[in-house]
């Protein structure tokens, strides 16, 4: 396997850089990785003995409301639903039959797309509920603010209205995996997966070339199979004629997704969290009400910024001082 980077170090958003002050290294992109912790194929591999190392906070996540309340994702199904109150039997009516058959899910869900499942009994599971957009749900199964806010905040990762179908999915996807392998970071930072990977696939007899810009298909070397990992545009541009016209102009016209904007924090100290188990958190979701949310996603989505926008905050020092 021959793989093209076109940037002069692998990993992409993957990376983890001295972004701040001397002394402080940051995750470019994402830090927290909960599918990465339950990835079938991750486990598969022998990642470890090529450095990667999974670290875990006292609580995969924690969601601040008014007055100092919080809802709690634990690494407990059992505990997650107690600290819930009123919506405690909802929850487990809602998690434990996923939570029963997350393995069997896992394969589903994060294996190849392109294949019959091997269980659709029990991914017929997450659909029945998944299909269904959150608000719906939330009205649904929760009464508490908490509960509501949980599935608000996990499926605002979807980047869409949370009146839209699937939005319940991603946060099912997101949610179950806590009570299993938890929400984890990588020692050292999420680079320490790209190292790890890399390392993997140079010792199976791959390799890696960066500064490898590939502007079409004559770029590519002779292959079998070639696999893109970039934006349908760009591939679009890359294949050329070698893509059906149809299937370009579709690629060409695929709407972007809503931008984020990151910021990196040089802190002194603990935030300042008014509630306790936000300390504890991998995790923070700053975002108010289950209907906070969504209005601020609705409002994403019509292309306005929100003046109190949904905010992930990751606090992985708090679990790795490096």
């Amino acid at each position: 396997m021959l793989v093209l980077e076109g940037s002069a170090a692998i990993g992409g958003g993957t990376r983890t850089e001295a972004l701040t002050l001397p002394g402080f290294r940051h995750d470019v992109c994402s830090a927290v990785h909960p599918l990465g912790g339950a990835s079938p194929a991750f486990a598969r591999w022998p990642l470890e003995r090529h450095g990667l190392r999974w670290l875990h906070h006292d609580l995969p996540l924690a969601h601040p409301l008014d007055n100092g309340r919080a809802a709690v994702l634990a690494h407990s199904l059992n505990e997650t639903a107690e600290r819930l109150g009123d919506d405690a039997g909802a929850y487990r009516r809602l998690m434990q039959p996923l939570s029963d058959h997350w393995p069997k899910l896992a394969e589903s869900f994060l294996g190849p797309v392109l294949r019959i499942p091997r269980h659709p009994v029990v991914l017929a599971r997450l659909g029945l509920a998944g299909v269904t957009p959150s608000t719906t749900v939330a009205n649904r199964y929760f009464n508490t603010e908490e509960a509501g806010a949980l599935l608000a905040g996990n499926a605002a990762h979807a980047f869409l209205p949370l009146n839209r179908p699937l939005t319940t999915a991603l946060a099912l996807a997101l949610m179950t995996p806590a009570h299993h392998s938890g929400w984890p970071i990588a020692a050292g930072g999420s680079a320490a997966i790209t190292d790890a990977l890399a390392s993997y696939l140079i010792e199976s007899g791959g390799e890696i070339r960066c500064d490898s810009l590939v502007r079409t298909l004559d770029d590519l070397p002779a292959h079998d199979v070639a696999l893109f990992d970039t934006d349908a545009a760009a591939l679009a541009t890359i294949a050329g004629a070698a893509l059906p016209r149809r299937v370009r102009r579709a690629f060409a016209a695929r709407r972007r997704s809503p931008g984020v904007y990151k910021v990196d924090w040089a802190l002194d100290g603990p935030v300042p969290w008014t509630n306790a188990e936000a300390h504890r958190a991998s995790t923070v979701h700053v975002g108010g009400t289950a209907a906070e949310i969504a209005g601020g996603e609705a409002q994403v989505s019509r292309g306005r910024n929100p003046e109190r926008p949904f905010v992930l905050i990751a606090q992985p020092s708090a679990a790795d001082p490096s």
